[in-house]
């Protein structure tokens, strides 16, 4: 029995810090058969990672346009073709609204949009029927807070939801070109990004009640839907999957809520 993604082909962005949502991703690709390269900013983290896993690597730094063609370049000739590209990077800033400063603004939609806009324009260069590709599918991951409230979250809200609307754009524009394009928008996760938060005591307990399914994601979760996403099972295209146990039928907790939880599990309520 071959896996859902024999033959296929991936190249996976944002899998350099240990154990993140990216290199799951990446373990669960090779299991389903696919041929994997990891990248992002940190080489020694993907080189060790790639060695454990038995797949390619190739550093890329998202915000440096030339950084990502050359990725798209390596990618297709040491894959044989780039079937998936899936853009897992992030940067989870929390700050009050009033305090965001002009240069966090930049740095994250330098992350967050353009740097997204520009790793998905050099993929279906590759990609594209047109230009001699096979097509395939593209992701990006985006958050259940592009869609519901968080406070204290604005700039990465915004960011990720504008690139989910790029993301509708691209399913639109290239759907002759074979190609498949869609979000998948996790709730709060259990992944290294969150780890300062798990550690605050009642922090992730305040969210609990908000999800239907009675638990918070993991990275899991959504490395088994972005395969079905990318197996040629899928006839979805322009696509919001929310990975989130239901958390986008309810709301995030408020920020007095949040405090009331952590006052509790400490004692000082």
């Amino acid at each position: 029995m071959t896996g859902r993604l024999a033959g296929k082909t991936a190249l996976i962005l944002g899998a350099s810090s240990e154990g993140n949502m990216g290199q799951v991703m990446a373990s669960r690709f090779i299991e389903e058969g696919a041929k994997v390269m990891v990248s992002g900013r940190k080489a020694d983290v993907l080189e060790k990672f790639a060695a454990q896993a038995g797949c390619l690597w190739s550093p890329c730094d998202l915000t440096d346009e030339a950084s990502v063609n050359a990725l798209a370049e390596t990618a297709s000739e040491q894959l044989g073709g780039i079937d998936i590209a899936i853009n897992a990077t992030g940067w989870g800033l929390l700050k009050p609204f009033l305090d965001i400063t002009r240069e966090e603004l930049e740095a994250m939609t330098a992350l967050q949009f353009i740097g997204p806009h520009q790793f998905f324009q050099a993929m279906i260069r590759k990609m594209a029927k047109s230009r001699g590709g096979r097509g395939g599918s593209l992701i990006t991951i985006s958050s259940a807070t592009a869609t519901i409230m968080l406070n204290d979250h604005a700039a990465y809200m915004g960011t990720k939801a504008g690139t989910d609307h790029v993301i509708r754009c691209i399913a639109n524009e290239f759907g002759d070109e074979g190609i498949r394009a869609n979000s998948i928008s996790p709730g709060l996760t259990d992944t290294p990004m969150n780890e300062a938060a798990k550690q605050v005591p009642g922090l992730f307990e305040s969210f609990r009640k908000s999800y239907p399914l009675g638990r918070w994601g993991t990275s899991e979760d959504v490395a088994a839907a972005a395969v079905f996403l990318c197996s040629d099972e899928c006839f979805m295209t322009g696509e919001n999957l929310q990975v989130n146990g239901g958390l986008t039928l309810r709301r995030n907790p408020t920020r007095e809520e949040i405090a009331a939880s952590v006052a509790r599990a400490t004692g000082k309520a």
